[in-house]
């Protein structure tokens, strides 16, 4: 039977609008009282749902400023396959002859008619034609003409070699892989060839990038016969 904790000694005074308060002697007459408790305190700790809310302007604008930059970004790095050949590069300055006075004749091996190595060192001193882009067959006979003895003319085709003039003595020869073109720097030209003088120790005497006449580097042929 359980008794009103007002009325036992020692225990504290309660507020006087609580009334009488019975405590009882089993906590499970409480049992109720306890589920009220618990489910009042559960409705104020979920309240009401909330109800969603559109971002603001500023949030908007920031949103959107970084998709642009995100897509900006990967339209410039993404692999296109269908991107057109690139614009080939301006060429520069063409190169002037003395440019090339005194510097080492690179170790080329060209081919003759029958595709065969041949070592351009191994023929010098020499008077070197290029006639990948103009046959001229005169300027390869007054070549010829005018060489020291001692001295080869040498006429350097593109893929194969161009048939030497009758009677000029000169070795045909081609450049394949234009190794010789690529270390001059000069484009061939379908109306004049190019001249390059070499002495017996590989050492460049002149080039002319266009030959007009054999008095462009007849006086050169004296050095290279020295």
């Amino acid at each position: 039977m359980g008794k009103a904790d007002a009325d036992g000694p020692g225990l504290p005074d309660l507020p006087p609008e609580w009334g009488r308060v019975v405590v009882p002697d089993d906590a499970s007459a409480l049992a109720a009282e306890a589920e009220q408790v618990r489910r009042e305190l559960r409705t104020q700790m979920m309240g009401p749902p909330r109800r969603w809310r559109p971002p603001t302007a500023p949030v908007l604008v920031l949103l959107v400023a970084v998709i642009a930059t995100v897509a900006g970004l990967v339209t410039v790095t993404w692999p296109r396959a269908g991107r057109g050949t690139p614009e080939p590069a301006t060429a520069g300055p063409e190169p002037t002859p003395t440019q090339f006075n005194g510097r080492a004749l690179p170790a080329l091996d060209l081919v003759d008619a029958e595709q065969s190595p041949v070592p351009l060192r191994g023929l010098l001193p020499a008077v070197v034609l290029l006639v990948d882009g103009c046959a001229c067959p005169h300027r390869v006979t007054e070549a010829a003409a005018v060489a020291p003895v001692g001295v080869n003319v040498v006429t350097v085709g593109a893929q194969r070699p161009r048939t030497a003039p009758a009677g000029s003595n000169a070795r045909a020869l081609g450049d394949p892989a234009g190794g010789l073109r690529a270390f001059l720097h000069l484009p061939a030209r379908p109306d004049a060839v190019t001249a390059l003088l070499a002495d017996r120790t590989g050492r460049i005497v002149l080039v002319v990038p266009a030959v007009g006449s054999v008095a462009d580097y007849q006086g050169e042929l004296a050095v290279l016969a020295g």
